[in-house]
């Protein structure tokens, strides 16, 4: 099997990936720029609730390495806790508490103080829902009523007006529901907003310009000639996307006469991954196994014509809402939830495991091939019209 784990990410890939995202690219766009698959990006923008993580700095009134380098050499010195206060030109009250938290005066390190001082302040401030019960309750009560975030706000601005501690923007609203760490507000509230997201998207995100919800010039299931449908030629393929855990996906193909499966390992979701990593595969294929392939309405195709131009195969789309009209991939796709069970993480499988899983699949007998395995009707197909 493929290794479970995979390089992390830098500080300065998440900083680019967190500049990315707020610019409005998707999970795909961020993957290919930065040379990591989508599922990675999503799993570090869905930990933070799609919100880019604010930039941390020390507080002006925080002490500086420097400073603790200086406090480390008085007590090397002996110096008295005054003495040291006023060179630095703090209250001793400052210099006291820094030792005593920092293992007191025979143990203190300046650079061990300043590390685990900059850990510390790490922790989060906690938010007004968080600190007023009260607060939560209400806001808890109108999601449930199906108010959004901003009527929310601006009700409790209206409502309260003299009391502060009633009021919270609706940002905080959707930070205290797409982050679950914060545990304020409950992951099943998430179900009454209108967008049904699980992540805030960026306000740049747009999809002006991109052909979405429409398969542009793509020849309808209708036209496939009558030899594809009864199943009569070899060579005509059905094709589908499984969908795992964190945005991952493979591409399943499966032959309609012989039933025979390839996997295809792809790096997003986007028509652009999708359609390369299809035409790689699908050129490995002889000639006479490249005929058409049909598809549903997925825009992961909307540059078919592409995949045409590079591999010589026709596309296919079945009509909106009618998955049966590719039933044999359908009834693969379930099969192979076997190995891979709802919420796997797909981008964990190479593409050589994709292969062996495959080739398993295709050397089990099927009852609707009178018990033959569809590697044995492949070849059996090749052969006569060869």
């Amino acid at each position: 099997m493929a290794q479970m784990g995979r390089p992390g990410l830098s500080a300065a890939q998440k900083a680019e990936l967190w500049q990315r995202w707020k610019q409005g690219q998707s999970l795909s766009e961020i993957g290919r720029a930065l040379g990591k698959h989508a599922g990675s990006i999503h799993g570090v923008v869905s930990s933070n609730g799609g919100f880019m993580p604010p930039i941390r700095r020390r507080s002006r009134w925080a002490l500086t390495l420097a400073e603790r380098e200086e406090i480390s050499r008085g007590l090397a010195m002996g110096g008295s806790i005054r003495q040291i206060a006023a060179t630095l030109g703090r209250v001793p009250s400052t210099i006291s508490r820094e030792i005593h938290r920092h293992g007191g005066a025979h143990r203190y390190r300046a650079a061990e103080a300043d590390t685990r001082a900059w850990d510390r302040a790490r922790r989060p401030k906690r938010c007004r829902l968080a600190t007023q019960p009260s607060l939560q309750r209400l806001v808890a009560r109108k999601l449930i009523l199906d108010w959004s975030p901003e009527q929310i706000a601006g009700w409790l601005k209206r409502e309260f007006p003299a009391q502060g501690t009633m009021q919270v923007s609706h940002e905080t609203i959707y930070r205290s529901l797409f982050i679950q760490a914060r545990g304020v507000l409950k992951k099943e509230l998430l179900g009454h907003l209108r967008s049904r997201r699980m992540m805030r998207r960026a306000q740049a995100a747009s999809t002006v310009g991109q052909p979405r919800g429409q398969i542009v010039e793509g020849a309808s299931i209708r036209d496939r000639p009558a030899h594809v449908e009864d199943r009569a030629i070899p060579g005509h393929w059905e094709g589908d996307l499984i969908t795992g855990a964190q945005n991952t996906h493979i591409a399943t193909l499966v032959e309609r006469q012989s039933r025979f499966t390839m996997l295809v390992k792809v790096p997003g979701k986007d028509t652009a991954s999708v359609v390369t990593a299809l035409s790689t595969q699908i050129q490995q294929l002889p000639s006479a196994l490249r005929r058409s392939l049909t598809w549903d309405r997925g825009m992961e195709l909307a540059q078919h014509k592409q995949l045409t131009l590079t591999t010589k195969v026709q596309v296919y789309f079945c009509d909106p809402q009618s998955p049966w009209q590719r039933g044999t991939n359908e009834n693969t796709n379930r099969l192979l939830r076997q190995y891979f069970p709802k919420g796997t993480t797909l981008s964990q499988y190479s593409q050589g495991d994709l292969d062996r899983i495959a080739l398993r699949l295709n050397q089990r007998p099927r009852k609707t091939l009178g018990f033959q395995t569809p590697a044995a009707i492949l070849e059996a197909s090749v052969a006569l019209t060869g």
